[in-house]
């Protein structure tokens, strides 16, 4: 190996996404959830994108950014709601200062702490989001600091799928993202890493070159790209070895003393004023946070990863005789919204990498570069407990399985029309069965989190879903007509959606 050849490649690729929120309720889950999550990872991460790109840095990273989320961060209501909930963090910040006046002095640094993270996110919004993400997206896009990866309109779980509903739904959300940034992308993420044998031509047939599946999907062997079946659709594999020192369901970094402990609320101001302190330890007598404890824990995280990468990287050059490629991938909501020194650890690793001799690119770039192995036959699997499809279609969801088979069934029996123009109540019809098909919905189930809202909004959009049917199929188009114009106002996404290119039985 030269002095200036790379030890190997290093692919970050982040997977962001939130179910359909808006106009489904606000507290504790609901809008709340899709402003958190952008006030705290959406926001950091395009800034430090920014940031990079304007020092010339070039294939930083892979981003999914799913159809269903960038609509609702393009969705003028949402804008506006957004703002407000910028407006009222910077007033809990206000009245902690008062609160925790005579209380101990890391308290109170907080307080000051929080009113300038509110301060920086309003002058964030105002000055680069103000019409929306695609905007934002789109730069880095065309720049060429990131590459963009799309997926299925409202994130489903593909395996569970009829065939004609799986096509249009991954049809759908790839021409959501183009006509939003202007590229159709080459890749995806596949929600959940979802796969059942064969969908490899599925992809195929929708333009799609690439994707991501779990590490055991391939036994472990993440090394490189690889070919699936007789196609030409290749999937890259997350690599968990280096995958998990971040996350893993048992321990990670995130999970540290010092870093600032996500569940424990100090309930009359909403912030979160303890650090983790133990595993163990109960809310009421966990320490305060000290962000100079936080920010050593960093460094030393960020050090341990970049040797962990730098070490499997060498690894995996003496077993194969060649620089390998190491896939970490994340939902980038765990980078400031689950963990909250996240985007503080990302730039470290970002820019300690290189300095390491190693190659940052983005799945396209280590195509480029080489990283390509033999072709592979995929098993059935996903990136869920047991890397199977339990989390989706185990006996704790064996309800809304299903309910939503007999759903896809009624939906693909309907007269979607062929007819010379669209039709706002099958528009509307469909739109209403895809919602309630997220697979959102059976993973907060069976991870029992805010599983009654979950299930829920599977029933809401069911319900809405068999109303709009039934008088489809009796004939009463008015009455149709106008229900699914108020439906509209509130589940108005993909408004290019067109049903008449959902080809059922009862065309």
């Amino acid at each position: 190996m030269t002095a200036r050849e790379p030890v190997g490649s290093f692919c970050l690729v982040l997977h962001s996404h939130l179910p359909w929120l808006v106009h489904h309720g606000s507290w504790p889950v609901g809008e709340e959830w899709l402003y958190q999550a952008w006030a705290h990872s959406y926001l950091p991460m395009a800034d430090l994108l920014r940031r990079l790109a304007e020092q010339g840095r070039r294939d930083v990273l892979t981003i999914g950014v799913t159809p269903v989320l960038a609509a609702q961060l393009d969705d003028p209501y949402a804008l506006r709601a957004f703002h407000d909930w910028l407006g009222t963090w910077q007033l809990r910040a206000q009245y902690a200062a008062v609160r925790w006046r005579g209380a101990d002095p890391l308290l109170r640094d907080l307080a000051a702490t929080e009113h300038r993270a509110a301060a920086w996110a309003i002058e964030e919004f105002e000055s680069h989001w103000r019409h929306g993400f695609s905007p934002v997206l789109r730069s880095l896009v065309d720049g060429g600091v990131v590459e963009l990866l799309g997926g299925p309109a409202t994130h489903p779980f593909q395996p569970l799928l009829r065939q004609p509903l799986r096509d249009f739904a991954l049809r759908t959300g790839l021409a959501d993202t183009a006509l939003r940034i202007g590229h159709r992308p080459a890749g995806i993420w596949a929600p959940e890493c979802g796969f059942a044998p064969g969908m490899e031509r599925d992809y195929a047939a929708a333009g799609v070159r690439w994707f991501l599946v779990d590490g055991p999907a391939l036994r472990g062997d993440t090394h490189a790209a690889r070919p699936v079946g007789d196609s030409d659709v290749v999937c890259f594999g997350r690599d968990l070895e280096v995958t998990y020192r971040v996350w893993s369901p048992r321990a990670g970094y995130p999970g540290h003393a010092a870093y600032r402990d996500f569940h424990t609320f100090d309930h009359p101001t909403g912030l979160k004023p303890s650090r983790v302190t133990g595993r163990k330890v109960p809310p009421e007598a966990k320490r305060p946070y000290d962000p100079a404890l936080a920010a050593a824990a960093v460094r030393r995280h960020a050090n341990d990863f970049v040797d962990t990468v730098v070490g499997r990287l060498a690894s995996l050059r003496a077993r194969h005789g060649a620089p390998g490629l190491v896939v970490a991938a994340y939902d980038t909501e765990l980078y400031g919204h689950w963990w909250h020194e996240g985007p503080a650890w990302l730039e470290t690793v970002l820019r300690a990498l290189p300095a390491a001799g190693v190659r940052v690119t983005t799945l396209r770039g280590a195509l480029e570069a080489g990283h390509l192995g033999t072709a592979v036959d995929l098993p059935a699997s996903s990136w869920g407990s047991g890397k199977d499809w339990r989390v989706w279609d185990g006996e704790q969801v064996a309800d809304l399985v299903t309910a939503g088979a007999a759903l896809q069934d009624e939906l693909l029996a309907l007269p979607l029309g062929g007819g010379p123009a669209r039709d706002p109540v099958l528009d509307q019809t469909v739109r209403e069965a895809l919602l309630a098909l997220s697979s959102d919905w059976a993973f907060m189930v069976t991870k029992d989190s805010a599983a009654d809202y979950a299930r829920r909004r599977a029933k809401v959009h069911g319900d809405r879903f068999a109303e709009l049917a039934s008088l489809v199929r009796a004939g009463h188009r008015a009455r149709a007509a106008d229900r699914a114009d108020e439906l509209r106002a509130e589940d108005g996404v993909f408004g290019h959606l067109d049903a008449r290119t959902l080809v059922g039985t009862g065309r």
